[in-house]
């Protein structure tokens, strides 16, 4: 039976009690910045690289922390196929600006729901997020 998990890996950054998040060409939900590892890649490699490709700045590598994991069923898959995000903060260099396959980039806070993927909301992002009194 195929893998029925999509491991994706997530850059969570903060900024007035407002979370980044980006919505890519052709779709209407906005997402966590990050993606998929490369087969051999390490989670920080990985997020270096996508996030470098999505919002043209540069992640220090040695900032990194494991934030938290969410899972939810995927956005736009058949029932049951998942998508499970392992975040990380990070602090980084230059501005945030769309790039590559990136639409638009937003700062949300929970009256943003509607806005989301379903992993905010019934992956428990946003709900995480309030609780934890990093967004409003």
């Amino acid at each position: 039976m195929e893998n029925q998990t999509i491991d994706k890996l997530a850059w969570m950054h903060f900024e007035n009690q407002k979370q980044l998040v980006v919505r890519t060409k052709g779709k209407d939900k906005f997402y966590n910045p990050g993606g998929k590892r490369i087969p051999g890649e390490t989670d920080v490699q990985a997020l270096v690289r996508e996030i470098k490709q999505e919002l043209d700045i540069d992640i220090i590598p040695e900032t990194a922390k494991l934030f938290a994991t969410y899972t939810a069923q995927a956005d736009g898959k058949p029932a049951g196929v998942m998508v499970k995000i392992t975040a990380y903060t990070a602090d980084f260099t230059g501005t945030p600006k769309p790039s590559s396959e990136i639409e638009e980039i937003a700062y949300i806070d929970s009256s943003d729901e509607y806005r989301l993927s379903a992993i905010h909301m019934v992956g428990g992002i946003l709900k995480d997020l309030v609780k934890k009194g990093l967004i409003r």
